[in-house]
């Protein structure tokens, strides 16, 4: 008995330590070549993750993308925590969001030191006018795949279509996702005559400012100020912008033309935009800055995904918490659709790009190649277009 429950307790170490090594291999590589933004990060992860490796359902997925929506942090580096967790347990949440996060994070720190050092930034953008029209064939690949589970009957489609219509108009998609969610709740319960108290519900993580009061870059007061960052933010990039600006551009601690130069940085390279924390944290206070910033942009994120996974299957349980859920998730992939249609509008605008938006089409939806070899051709048909090829 002993030798069989030894021999068990090492074979159950030998695949926790194999999904381990799956878990990092996979989410290091989406972090070396996830471009695009949050939406073309969760398409590249639905298609590693759902489609290619089976560590989850299409439905359960979309779940993890409904409740991510709905707190503070980086939704596409809070998804590769959710999946790292279901396939490794809470040692695979870190696993998975620390693969995802050092290679934008190393990328970012080095041009950080060209920045200081040498006052200028590579010369990259041939390559990312190709990688943005590739992402948008990435991204639509995804919406249709997610919408066939999300959108379950005529009610919620219509419900997709106001949230669609609400993104963009310029509704902020926290309250559009909030909202679409409590009308889903409401009206499939009525509808079931199923009509249940509400009082368990309350706002996801309403968190006031942290406040500090910063009289020199020292490297924890640079940590203090990402830290509060990372724990109220919501939506986009702009977002992301306008916060740091308020923190650091009004304290003094760097010019608006250099959050500008940093937030460039965190467009152009792979992975979470809120890498343009170790830039900046670079800027302020070296390579213990850069450090610092990181650690207390991305610690929220880890600590609510950490909280709040373990609640997901018990949400599914409840009748009333899964209309809750079907809404939130048609509404996420609305959002998804709005985000699709503003990226194309800012970026099918001459031949070139609508040609490589066209390759990508073609080699996403007729062929069986891996949207990271997408984004590549993308990188260099946009090089050989803009820089090979006269105008």
């Amino acid at each position: 008995m002993l030798f069989l429950y030894l021999n068990r307790s090492i074979v159950m170490k030998i695949n926790q330590t194999n999904k381990l090594k799956e878990v990092a291999s996979v989410f290091f590589k989406l972090g070396c070549f996830a471009f695009g933004g949050p939406a073309a990060h969760i398409a590249m992860m639905e298609n590693e993750i759902v489609t290619k490796r089976q560590w989850m359902t299409r439905d359960y997925f979309l779940d993890l993308i409904g409740t991510t929506n709905l707190i503070p942090g980086p939704n596409s580096t809070e998804m590769t925590m959710h999946c790292g967790y279901e396939r490794a347990g809470k040692i695979g949440l870190f696993v998975a969001g620390l693969s995802f996060i050092i290679p934008a994070t190393v990328i970012t720190a080095i041009l950080a030191y060209l920045y200081v050092s040498y006052g200028t930034l590579p010369e990259v953008e041939p390559f990312i006018f190709g990688i943005k029209p590739a992402v948008l064939a990435i991204i639509a690949s995804a919406i249709i795949k997610l919408g066939k589970k999300a959108v379950k009957g005529a009610e919620l489609a219509v419900l997709g279509g106001l949230v669609l219509t609400a993104s963009l108009i310029g509704v902020n998609e926290i309250i559009a996702l909030l909202s679409a969610g409590i009308l889903g709740m409401l009206y499939f319960s009525i509808k079931d005559k199923a009509i249940k108290s509400a009082n368990g519900l309350s706002p996801l993580f309403l968190l006031s400012g942290l406040g500090t009061s910063v009289l020199k870059v020292s490297t924890l007061n640079v940590f203090w100020v990402f830290l509060k960052v990372g724990a109220i933010l919501y939506g986009s990039g702009y977002v992301l912008f306008a916060y740091l600006d308020a923190e650091l551009v009004t304290r003094g601690w760097l010019t608006r033309a250099e959050l500008i130069d940093a937030i460039a940085v965190g467009q152009f390279t792979p992975g979470p935009i809120l890498s343009t924390s170790t830039f900046i944290g670079y800027q302020l206070s070296g390579f213990y800055g850069a450090l610092a910033a990181t650690a207390g942009i991305f610690l929220p994120s880890f600590l609510f995904v950490l909280i709040l996974n373990p609640f997901i299957p018990k949400m599914q349980q409840s009748k009333v918490l899964r209309h809750f859920l079907n809404a939130v998730n048609v509404a996420a992939v609305a959002v998804m659709l709005a985000v699709l249609v503003i990226m194309a509008k800012e970026t099918l605008i001459d031949w070139k790009a609508i040609v490589i938006a066209l390759v990508a089409a073609i080699l996403t939806f007729k062929t069986k190649i891996s949207p990271i070899w997408v984004i590549v051709i993308g990188a260099v048909l946009g090089y050989i277009l803009v820089a090979v090829l006269p105008s």
